[in-house]
């Protein structure tokens, strides 16, 4: 049974998973990274602000005494950020792609695609406080 301590961290996750999707998503990945190419043209720093998830990788990091399962989301979420930006960087601004990135950029996402986090993220956190 999952008790009220790892439910309140489950359910500000998903609050904060959720609003990154808000504004990240898109019908294709290209759309996407224009999404976010619009704040980290703005300032890298409001970029960075704008993935609250990571944050709360790093303080549950912390929290759990940097369990396994908590030091998994925050690599995966690191990477993640990390991987967007050199997108972001490798599309935008020194506009070199190649064919088969192109390609890739452009296909439709499915419907639930930018919903994928809240299925792959809460199990970890579940996992670290169990």
């Amino acid at each position: 049974m999952i008790n009220e301590y790892i439910l309140s961290y489950i359910a500000l996750y998903i609050v904060l998973e959720l609003y990154e999707v808000s504004w990240q998503k898109a019908p294709t990945l290209m759309e996407m990274l224009g999404r976010m190419y619009r704040y980290y043209y703005k300032n890298i720093f409001l970029f960075l602000i704008m993935h609250p998830t990571f944050y709360f990788a790093i303080f549950f990091a912390m929290q759990t005494n940097y369990n396994g399962y908590a030091l998994a989301l925050f690599v995966i979420k690191g990477v993640d950020i990390v991987t967007k930006m050199l997108f972001i960087k490798q599309v935008f601004i020194d506009k070199k792609i190649s064919r088969e990135l192109g390609e890739m950029l452009l296909t439709p996402l499915g419907k639930y695609t930018p919903y994928l986090g809240l299925f792959v993220y809460p199990p970890l956190i579940w996992l670290a406080l169990s």
